[in-house]
């Protein structure tokens, strides 16, 4: 269940490639193509044995930390749900902290984080509003309320800043009634450029919404853009090309990660994209520009256990299906290293048990949650200590796998590879590891105590290359907890 997932993922292809500073994290997976890629090499593979904790920061909160922290010229920006932060990245110290209450608290208390653009921060609400603060001191420089506000709908994505727009969506579709948008505002005063529907009022795609019911064998229509990727134009939010990656979903396998834009050292470009259905789905990007737009697909490799992927639900009887509706990718999609050509990606392996409502249950009220299960969600899952993860290099070329390993819990956190050879992850048992690269092998290893699904980031700071992490998850549907939230950072001795 990805309640905070749009089924939709915006693609950029008309953004340049931004410019970001060697040693800065200023964007939610680094840059806005979201390889996730440091070429920072201080830390490697000879020294990365001898990382320990430089500092650590306590959040005044206990929360489902899920923030991917930024770093900017010596500054972490990190969120939760109600608070905004900026700590020392070298000492954590605080410099400033901004509460905001919600009129709608998030049920799940998540919040994904910041985009950076030009002295300003912006974040979604979960009640629905996309802010600006000033890096200096967290004062709100503008409050934008999206016209989407109502029952179930929240903004809990990290936006993407970039050429004088805030790109973000809303989240809500495990919720009765919502659909998902997507908005481009000007970043200087938040006033609305343009809106994309993914479930469009009128058109072809409208069309296809014939008979949205369950079960799935009694669909009739594609239900567009579901579950599916999506390019727009950046600049007028019009559609560009789309690939419907998860068709007739019938075990919320939402399309729900940030997509990874890459260009092979053959000069293919294509676009990776993992989720919950347990596939990275690679896709070639460079046809989207043509009328019609294409993003056709390369090549689809399992991340994690798949199995009756095709089994038809029932309402007469319990089907187990894997990954389940809290497995695959989930928010942290599938990072990119250059050195290598490589694919990496972190998975859930974690099944369910469902059987569907009769079909005589009433639908619940606007904004409530549902599953249209005749088990409730404590009842759904195989045991926790099932519950397992995979971290999976892919060859970005074939698909083939370079290397896997079976993680004794599930890995929700940012996976990162840097220019030390080394790629940093870590699981909800509270396990941080850094692998080689090239082979796979645990070349570091630290127990936090703390669940960990949060970012996982590389940055320069007090003249050093260090390591971030968000660490202290307490989720209401996770495995797993916290005592504490807290940013630790680890350097080399």
């Amino acid at each position: 269940m990805t309640r905070y997932a749009l089924l939709v993922l915006l693609a950029l292809p008309t953004i340049a490639r931004p410019q970001t500073a060697v040693g800065d994290w200023s964007s939610y997976n680094r840059t806005l193509t979201g390889e996730r890629f440091s070429p920072l090499a201080e830390i490697n593979r000879a020294n990365v044995a001898r990382l320990h904790e430089v500092c650590s920061y306590t959040l005044p909160e206990v929360t489902s930390l899920q923030t991917g922290p930024l770093v900017v010229n010596g500054t972490m920006y990190f969120t939760t749900d109600t608070i905004s932060y900026a700590i020392d990245a070298s000492t954590c110290a605080e410099k400033w902290k901004q509460v905001r209450h919600s009129e709608t608290p998030s049920a799940l208390a998540v919040n994904r984080g910041f985009a950076y653009s030009n002295g300003r921060l912006f974040r979604g609400t979960s009640d629905v509003h996309v802010i600006a603060l000033d890096t200096a001191d967290g004062h709100v420089v503008w409050d934008q309320v999206l016209d989407v506000k109502g029952p179930g709908v929240s903004v809990p994505m990290a936006p993407i800043a970039g050429k004088g727009l805030v790109y973000a969506g809303n989240a809500g579709g495990d919720e009765v009634g919502v659909t998902g948008h997507v908005y481009a505002l000007d970043a200087g005063d938040g006033h609305l450029v343009w809106k994309f529907s993914v479930v469009p009022d009128s058109g072809p795609a409208r069309a296809t919404w014939t008979n949205p019911a369950l079960p799935i064998a009694r669909r009739t229509g594609d239900n567009l853009y579901t579950n599916s990727l999506i390019a727009l134009d950046a600049a007028t939010g019009r559609m560009l090309a789309y690939n419907q990656i998860v068709k007739r979903d019938a075990h919320d396998w939402d399309v729900d990660s940030p997509p990874t834009l890459v260009t092979l050292p053959s000069g293919r470009t294509i676009v990776a994209s993992a989720n919950k259905d347990g596939q990275l789905s690679v896709l070639d990007r460079s046809r989207v520009k043509r009328a019609p737009g294409v993003l056709s697909l390369v090549w689809q490799m399992p991340t994690t256990t798949r199995s009756n992927a095709e089994a038809p639900l029932s309402r007469d009887s319990t089907v187990r299906f894997c990954p389940g509706i809290l497995g695959g990718v989930e928010w942290n999609g599938a990072a990119y290293s250059p050195r290598t050509n490589a694919l990496y990606v972190g998975a859930v392996d974690w099944c369910a048990r469902v059987q569907l409502q009769p079909d005589t249950a009433p639908v619940p009220a606007p904004g409530a949650t549902w599953f249209a299960a005749a088990n409730d969600l404590a009842h759904m899952f195989d045991s926790v200590d099932q519950a397992k993860g995979w971290v999976t290099a892919f060859d970005s070329d074939s698909g083939s796998i370079r290397w896997k390993y079976a993680a004794s819990h599930p890995i929700l956190a940012g996976v990162t590879p840097t220019g030390g050879g080394v790629v940093f992850t870590a699981d909800l048992g509270g396990q941080v590891y850094g692998f080689d690269a090239t082979d796979g092998r645990v070349l570091w290893q630290t127990n936090t105590g703390q669940s960990t699904g949060g970012g996982i980031v590389t940055y320069l700071a007090g003249g050093r290359q260090l390591l971030g992490v968000a660490a202290g998850m307490k989720s209401p549907v996770w495995p797993g907890g916290a005592e504490r939230s807290r940013i630790l950072v680890f350097g080399v001795r």
